[in-house]
């Protein structure tokens, strides 16, 4: 294994990792799950462990994805290991709410596969960003299958790879392209990436957001080996940011996806109105910038605009990987679902001692809960 860059689990034990150097997927056999602590992650800089386990400096760790494993709340991070001249090698490592970190041996895996038309390595972007770093830029499984998105050296580079699992020879590849309302013109070249699958309107299907934000659904059952598709465009999120993460998850019956955003707050979508923006035209007319920059499905904003990956910890919890203001340390924290924030990243009218919660105020459990959640539960009250 050359590199590691996106994870994703098929099940809790199997981890897939994208090898954008060697053009390959591995699948990592893992132990079954023990059975979860039951605690949160309250890590405000896991960069010194995993730097300590893996016998270099902070200085020297590049983070690149992040992936809980299945009924475990064990969380799996990908890196690179920067080192002299340029030169660099991958790790992968387990963490858990304690804090205790644990490196994978990255030669015990169990089959891999060949990414398809991988892009040559021709192509620069900014000077120094190879345009092979995009072979793979996210992951997904479902139903025995494992789906890619990415780049490929065909004409249409936008590509979704699909490979059975286990794997048994070459991915069957469709080529993608999509309305962006923020540019105004139909796209073939850039890429999905961020998504997950969620079952919209009865049809299982691919939710996918792309840089600068355009939001798309594709249904799995489009994803044909040769083909080329136009993605339905449901909903323009914003200008001038990448994604940086999309999951799903269900608060009591309700379903929802979650996208966090390099440079804005995150976006919180339903599946009832994803549903209805499907049964909808899709979009084909530009936003009005800068007075109406949105359009389409509606989003509700979250305050998680600092976060850099993110996963499902348990029902109840979202595991973020991201980064201090202040200081710049890593952070490995849990985020309740139904609140998604973090009540200690502020101060504020409720935070003063002298502060009494009248009656009946609405917040006062939902304080209780986090505080003890966050570790400060001597404040909880």
């Amino acid at each position: 294994m050359q590199s590691a860059s996106k994870l994703s689990f098929g099940d809790a034990g199997t981890l897939f990792v994208a090898d954008w150097k060697g053009a390959r997927i591995f699948a990592l056999p893992l132990q079954a799950a023990a059975s979860p602590a039951g605690k949160p992650f309250n890590l405000l800089d896991v960069q010194a462990p995993i730097a300590k386990a893996l016998g270099v400096a902070p200085t020297a760790l590049r983070f690149e994805d992040l992936a809980v494993q299945p009924g475990s709340e064990l969380a799996y991070v990908a890196l690179t290991v920067r080192g002299a001249k340029g030169q660099s090698k991958p790790a992968i490592v387990s963490i858990d709410a304690s804090g205790k970190v644990k490196r994978l041996d990255l030669s015990k895996a169990s089959g891999s596969a060949a990414i398809s038309d991988a892009p040559k390595g021709d192509v620069t972007f900014w000077r120094d960003l190879p345009e092979q770093t995009l072979t793979v830029t996210d992951m997904r499984y479902y139903d025995n299958k494992l789906y890619v998105a990415g780049l490929s050296d065909r004409s249409f580079a936008s590509t979704l790879r699909v490979y059975d699992y286990p794997f048994n020879g070459k991915a069957s590849a469709t080529t993608i392209e999509m309305y962006h309302p923020v540019h105004n013109q139909v796209e073939t070249r850039a890429p999905i990436r961020s998504m997950t699958v969620m079952t919209i309107g009865g049809e299982p299907t691919l939710v996918a957001a792309y840089t600068c934000t355009p939001l798309v659904t594709i249904p799995l059952k489009d994803l044909k080996d040769g083909a080329h598709i136009a993605a339905r465009t449901v909903g323009e999120l914003g200008w001038g940011s990448a994604p940086n993460g999309l999951v799903s998850f269900k608060v009591g019956d309700a379903e929802y996806a979650l996208l966090v955003n390099s440079s804005r707050s995150a976006d919180l979508l339903s599946a009832t109105d994803l549903t209805s923006a499907v049964a909808a035209p899709g979009l084909n007319t530009p936003i009005e910038w800068p007075g109406k920059p949105y359009l389409g499905v509606k989003a509700t904003m979250t305050p998680m605009s600092a976060v850099m990956r993110i996963d499902n910890l348990n029902p109840q919890l979202l595991l973020a990987l991201r980064r201090s203001d202040a200081g710049g340390e890593m952070q490995l924290v849990s985020i309740p679902k139904g609140g998604y924030l973090r009540l200690s990243d502020f101060v504020n009218e409720y935070d003063f001692p002298d502060y009494r919660y009248p009656d009946g105020d609405k917040f006062r459990d939902f304080h209780k809960y986090a505080r003890t959640l966050e570790g400060y539960g001597e404040l909880a009250r």
